[in-house]
């Protein structure tokens, strides 16, 4: 008998794990590596929700059945945000390791909270545009942290 019960309750912790539902959530943080600090450096949070289906459109080469997206480009902004400064990676005497090392504590801070607050972080993914070339000035190292959670 406790072995029948036994499979019957592994049984429905496995449904239940198949059945949950989850939410993500992206905190992004750009880090400016803008020569002479001149570059912002935050870490970025959407208060609002977007439904992504709001700014799609299906596009075909059958011109009868291809429908144009003629969503307004101001719908798609978000205007509650939260920003959390971050220090740039260089200053006028170059790399600073120290400003590195701070933003690492501040991110560290973030990702922390978050999972206090019942997300796990699930993907990072990153990114850069660099300087190009004598004259270039822009450069930006992204770093987009995935979280989930069930409801």
């Amino acid at each position: 008998m406790k072995k029948i019960l036994l499979v019957l309750a592994f049984i429905g912790l496995s449904f239940a794990e198949i059945n949950a539902q989850v939410e993500y959530k992206v905190i992004t943080s750009v880090e400016s590596i803008v020569p002479n600090g001149l570059g912002r450096s935050r870490i970025v949070s959407s208060s609002e929700e977007r439904d992504y289906k709001n700014f799609t459109s299906e596009r075909s080469s059958d011109k009868k059945e291809d429908k144009r997206n003629k969503s307004d480009r101001g719908e798609i902004r978000v205007k509650n945000f939260e920003e959390t400064k971050l220090l740039n990676f260089y200053n006028i005497g170059g790399i600073r390791f120290q400003n590195i090392a701070a933003n690492d504590a501040v991110i560290s801070s973030k990702i922390n909270t978050m999972i206090s607050e019942g997300w796990e972080l699930a993907f990072v993914n990153t990114g850069v545009e660099s300087v190009g070339g004598k004259g270039d000035n822009n450069g930006i190292f992204i770093t987009r942290y995935i979280f989930k959670r069930s409801l």
